[in-house]
């Protein structure tokens, strides 16, 4: 029994159409509004008219046709060689069109994809969104395979193949349209009527093999979509789990040297094993579907090569039409088939357009969102944005005012704080591991998503991660980093390393490594601190900045550090396990545990550590 077409689903797929076009417009229309929009504009335009100009030479060569066909059919020579140098000149037209058509596309498609990832890096670098995306992949207020999932891929391989499959496609539907245009009369002259009798009474169809291309296209269409649909999702899935199996490899890469001391080559081949499989196992999937829909393909294809000439074979035996209309009327309908069959031969493209289109859209909304946060939380902010705190004890001083920090999973980690340190102020940060003394230090410099109260940082802060990051290439870069290693002299660069205890480097200024692999991390720490002596900040934000040091090393860059912030009057806040790290610092916080059903897991406590 044949299921009705409910109006209600129609509706929902007409609505679904509408919302995808609106997000397809506005992931395309921002580089046509931008600072590059009248080369982008005028691109464009040349590219439309040279499509149009295609449309043109192929109406003019199915004109040739006809003319050809009849010479050769009446055996007249001159009209022949008159004919062969009209296509000639056709021809040379037509590669002119072609040649600049491929040029100036591919030369939109390079501006375009060029616009595109320096406006997503521009924006996935900015108000943190890199750092935060990832956090909100962990969030039980967010659906993890909804969360836009390696960004890596969506800026390097999406956006190229959004530009290009969008330029391709939309080219090509305007093509379709405007050669449908040209064609559908021509066909509808050379076709004349078709009359049948039915019951005693004759009905007589006019144009009828525009008719007949239109029912075999629309029928064609219809299947097409039936038969490669399930060709979205599996696109989609491939694109994720692509990226997934080249992260991990990635990661493998990044710690090749804690892997390979922790035997745990078997687990990671495992692992890459698994997401490998996955890779494949939805690849056979995309396979079986494109061979479906290759099937339909091809025998439609097929069939529409000899169907224009089974409808119009009984007038071309009649005498009605001569071998050269026969022809043209192949050649237009196979002109006004192939528009309406776009839809039909670029599904599988448009399957893979439209996952890249949804990856996309998901990570364009997830900035977006990130961007709005930054213009209108309230949450903790820096002096001069809404939700901020009036620091009480100065502009050089820490302050915050009903503080809350929670895990992505919603739970209350600290609640509450109102915390104060004044330039001059060494403070100690100790607690249980996995208490939140790191994710304090992340609420205060303001980069924690689930953070919630006012804060006050003071101007001139460094901040000294756990695990420092050091960028590819020369040392000098990755000492004076972020910052240019222009700023400063070789005799600073080297005195700062010396100071740290990294004599040995001083004279590698312009070696070249991967820094954060090749070092020790007693090195690393040491190159960390360097690098704050070098740019002399009046407050220090240090997270175990040298835990991987013996005491003794830890005793000279402490000394170090609190010289440098006794002559600058600024102020250091650390976290550190070690007893000894506390005689460098005058106050305590310290993070509690609260009993089970407590508002917050952990509370603070405040003393001195004066003698």
């Amino acid at each position: 029994m044949n299921q009705p077409i409910r109006p209600a689903g129609l509706l929902a797929r007409f609505s679904s159409f509408t919302t995808f076009a609106r997000r397809v417009g506005a992931l395309a229309a921002p580089y046509f509004r931008s600072e590059d929009k009248w080369k982008a504009r005028g691109l464009l335009l040349a590219i439309v008219l040279l499509n149009l100009g295609t449309v043109y030479m192929a109406v003019q060569f199915n004109d040739w046709y006809r003319v050809f066909y009849d010479a050769l059919e009446k055996r007249d020579q001159a009209v022949f060689w008159q004919q062969m140098g009209r296509f000639s000149y056709l021809a040379f037209g037509a590669i002119i069109i072609a040649v600049y058509k491929f040029y100036l596309t591919q030369l939109l498609q390079v501006r375009w994809r060029s616009w595109m990832t320096r406006d997503y890096l521009r924006r996935w670098l900015s108000n943190h969104a890199f750092y935060k995306m990832e956090l909100a992949r962990f969030s039980a207020q967010t659906d993890v395979n909804a969360s836009p999932d390696n960004p890596d891929q969506r800026i390097q391989e999406d956006v190229h193949s959004f530009t290009t499959s969008t330029i391709s496609l939309s080219m090509g539907l305007l093509n379709s349209v405007v050669t449908l245009t040209s064609f559908v009369g021509i066909l509808w002259a050379l076709s004349g009527s078709f009359g049948f009798t039915v019951g005693g009474n004759t009905y007589t169809i006019p144009g009828f093999m525009v008719w007949a291309a239109i029912a075999y296209c629309l029928v064609g269409s219809v299947l097409t979509h039936y038969i490669g649909r399930a060709l979205i999702r599996l696109n989609f899935t491939q694109q994720r789990l692509e990226a997934n199996f080249r992260h991990h490899m990635v990661r493998v890469r990044e710690y090749s040297e804690s892997i390979a001391l922790d035997r745990g080559e078997t687990v990671e081949r495992s692992q890459l094993d698994g997401r490998f499989g996955a890779v494949l196992g939805n690849y056979i999937q995309l396979i079986r579907a494109n061979k479906k829909l290759i099937w339909f393909q091809s025998f439609f294809g097929q069939a529409a090569v000899i169907f224009p000439f089974i409808v119009a074979a009984p007038r071309f035996f009649s005498g009605a039409i001569q071998l050269g209309q026969l022809i043209q009327i192949s050649s237009a309908f196979g002109k006004v088939q192939d528009s309406l069959s776009w839809f039909v031969d670029s599904y599988d493209s448009l399957a893979s357009w439209r996952a890249t289109t949804d990856r996309l859209t998901s990570f364009e909304d997830s900035m977006a969102a990130i961007d709005q946060q930054a213009r209108t939380r309230t949450r903790a902010t820096v002096d001069g944005v809404a939700g901020s705190a009036v620091a009480p004890l100065g502009a050089d001083s820490l302050s915050t005012e009903g503080l809350s920090i929670k895990l992505p999973s919603g739970q209350t980690l600290l609640g509450d704080l109102t915390l104060t340190a004044r330039a001059g102020d060494s403070v100690l940060v100790k607690g249980p591991s996995g208490s939140g003394k790191s994710t304090l230090f992340r609420a205060l410099a303001g980069i924690w998503p689930f953070s919630e109260g006012k804060r006050h940082l003071p101007p001139d802060t460094m901040f000294i991660p756990q695990r420092p990051y050091f960028p590819d290439g020369s040392l000098r870069d990755a000492l004076a980093y972020p910052q240019s290693a222009m700023q400063y002299t070789d005799e600073a660069l080297k005195q700062v390393l010396t100071d740290a205890l990294l004599p040995k480097l001083a004279s590698r200024l312009d070696d070249s490594d991967a820094w954060s692999q090749k070092l020790s991390g007693g090195e690393q720490q040491r190159l960390a601190i360097a690098r704050v002596l070098l740019k002399k900040p009046r407050w220090i934000f240090a997270d175990e900045a040298t835990a991987a040091l013996d005491e003794a090393a830890e005793k000279t860059l402490y000394e170090k550090l609190q010289a440098h912030l006794h002559a600058v009057h600024g102020g250091m806040v650390s976290i550190a396990h070690r007893p000894s790290v506390a005689a460098f610092h005058n106050r305590q916080w310290e993070l509690v545990p609260q009993p089970e059903g407590s508002p917050a897991r952990y509370n603070l406590h405040e003393r001195s550590l004066s003698a």
